[in-house]
């Protein structure tokens, strides 16, 4: 089992769309055989976990389903979807136990004031925190920014956690959002380490060259675009970007983090093609082991 030089931190991957990994046992297999140490899940946990498990790999995080439902306008859909996050919660559990559960914090109506997205959320998420507080487990939110989705700014995650103080609110680090995103991720690691219950092995390029030709309020007049990114960034492989992960997983070792390092494979030169997400989760894996 592959871990972390810095802080003995459990090495696996999160599941991706793509034809290979479709096939659950030969992904669990392929993964076994490269000594990863678990597979992170989408939605469908309630169905996939006891198959996982009974192939003899441990799940590091399953999606919650349901997100934008869970922010949604409309209290009466708003009130259905927790129903059902509190359903799949207890059903997931029953087989693998404590368990983190990911999620996004996107509103199905983003053009709704932010203070009236940000209620609601926290309506939905106060009322799940006892079923997860009864399962021993914990939502762990990710801070993608886009769809002007909440919870991946400090002002906003500091905000949740003093509205929704229950200690089965935490946070999925993925510092390849903060840096898009212009925010220190070890200022942010620094102040929210306690919340941190999961961790993303994914990195940031910055193009530097570009932001002098178009600054960061202008399009290119060519419009141009990187798959995984923008036109000043792009997402890419842990070691391949700006992120300290020395520095990463020091703090983390500090504050006594007890979770796992999963890499999402994000990145133009490796997706697409089983070889290439293949040679891209094994340079992560290894590049996570040295660090």
């Amino acid at each position: 089992m592959k871990t972390t030089r810095t802080g003995e931190f459990p090495i696996g991957f999160r599941r991706a769309w793509s034809e290979w990994q479709k096939d659950l046992e030969g992904l669990v297999s392929w993964a076994k055989a490269n000594d990863f140490a678990f597979i992170d899940l989408g939605n469908t946990a309630d169905a996939l976990a006891r198959e996982v498990t009974e192939f003899g790999l441990p799940i590091g995080s399953v999606d919650l389903p349901s997100w934008q439902s869970l922010l949604a306008s409309d209290s009466a859909k708003r009130s259905e979807a927790v129903g059902e996050a509190i359903a799949y919660i207890e059903k997931v559990c029953a087989v693998t136990g404590p368990m983190r559960f990911f999620v996004v914090m996107m509103s199905d109506d983003p053009e709704r004031p932010a203070k009236e997205r940000f209620a609601n959320m926290v309506d939905a998420f106060g009322r799940l925190a006892p079923a997860l507080e009864k399962a021993e487990s914990q939502v762990v939110i990710e801070g993608y920014p886009g769809r002007k989705s909440l919870c991946c700014t400090p002002e906003t995650v500091r905000a949740f956690f003093k509205e929704v103080p229950s200690p089965s609110m935490g946070y999925n680090y993925d510092p390849s959002h903060l840096v898009r995103l212009g925010i220190d991720p070890l200022r942010f690691l620094e102040e929210f380490a306690d919340r941190i219950h999961h961790v993303h092995g994914k990195d940031t390029w910055l193009y530097h060259e570009e932001r002098y030709e178009y600054g960061i309020e202008q399009r290119s007049m060519a419009g141009k675009s990187h798959q995984f990114g923008g036109e000043l960034w792009r997402y890419t492989l842990p070691g391949r970007g700006v992120c300290d992960w020395t520095a990463i997983f020091k703090t983390l070792q500090a504050a006594n983090y007890q979770g796992r390092v999963s890499i999402e494979l994000e990145d133009e030169e490796f997706n697409g093609t089983k070889e290439g997400e293949q040679r891209g989760l094994l340079e992560s894996r290894d590049f996570l082991a040295e660090t």
